[in-house]
């Protein structure tokens, strides 16, 4: 099986958020994939497989479970097959657990069109702040938390306690272990500045997440009267999106950069 290791959402080499793409010949068994994804450890391993129609299938798993949207590993998905497999291509359409997508090709940029998530307001419950050591301005409720803080320079700042996120989970209601905490603030240097914690998924802290951002950006759009934006996600390795508010759909843009091409035997 032809293999893949896509750093997304940056230009340069060892930043953004590293994905791993697995290009299938046909059908493989769900607990294989996972398995697959185990091994590789990557926040997301993507499998695709060409249909009859011209799209992809396109299926997602981090190191312990299936999601149902991932930003960066369609990013990376859509960059192998723009590179390798679709040259002439600047457009592509993958048939995913949340719907159809479709990824375009503008120069060095690849734009994902994903649904638009917007969260509405919750309580702040005792669980978050003690799980995050910071103090909520406010708390939205989507797939995910969404966490809106003061400033830029607390959100790096912020060292979570893992082991409280359990709490959170039932405090907030939700049902899933698919979830994860989004924390936010305004940015220095950008409209918006984010950082993402999943800790339940079986990733501690995503590096850039492209799924956050479907409901980051309806949120920043209204705060800030504004439909086009920059954003910023302050991990470790750090990345860049362009972002647009499209009403019921976002626009997420971001470059990539390949680490690794090579076979998976089974």
């Amino acid at each position: 099986m032809e293999y893949h290791v896509i750093d997304a959402f940056t230009d340069k080499l060892f930043r953004g958020n590293p994905a791993g793409v697995c290009l299938l010949n046909g059908q493989l068994d769900d607990a294989i994939m996972q398995s697959i994804a185990a091994e590789n450890n990557l926040s997301e391993t993507a499998f695709l497989l060409k249909h009859d129609n011209g799209h992809y299938g396109l299926r997602w798993f981090t190191p312990t479970l299936e999601v149902d949207l991932c930003g960066h590993a369609t990013l990376a998905s859509a960059f192998v097959l723009f590179d390798e497999k679709e040259k002439s291509s600047t457009e592509l359409t993958f048939d995913t657990a949340s719907g159809e997508l479709t990824v375009t090709k503008e120069g060095d940029w690849i734009c994902l069109d994903f649904p638009a998530r917007p969260a509405t307001e919750c309580p702040a419950y005792p669980s978050i702040e003690e799980a995050l050591d910071v103090e909520p301005l406010a708390v939205y409720k989507s797939r995910d938390l969404l966490v809106f803080i003061k400033d830029e320079y607390t959100l790096c700042g912020i060292k979570p306690n893992f082991a409280l996120f359990r709490q959170v989970k039932i405090d907030a209601g939700l049902d899933s272990d698919m979830h994860g905490i989004i924390v936010t603030a305004p940015g220095i240097e950008c409209d918006f500045a984010s950082r993402f914690f999943a800790p339940l998924a079986g990733v501690p802290e995503d590096p850039v997440t492209g799924s956050a951002h479907c409901t980051l950006i309806p949120f920043w759009s209204n705060r800030l009267g504004k439909k086009v934006m920059d954003a910023r996600q302050l991990s470790s390795r750090g990345g860049i999106l362009r972002c647009e508010d499209c009403g019921d759909r976002v626009k997420i843009s971001g470059k990539a950069v390949r680490y690794l091409k090579g076979t998976i035997e089974l």
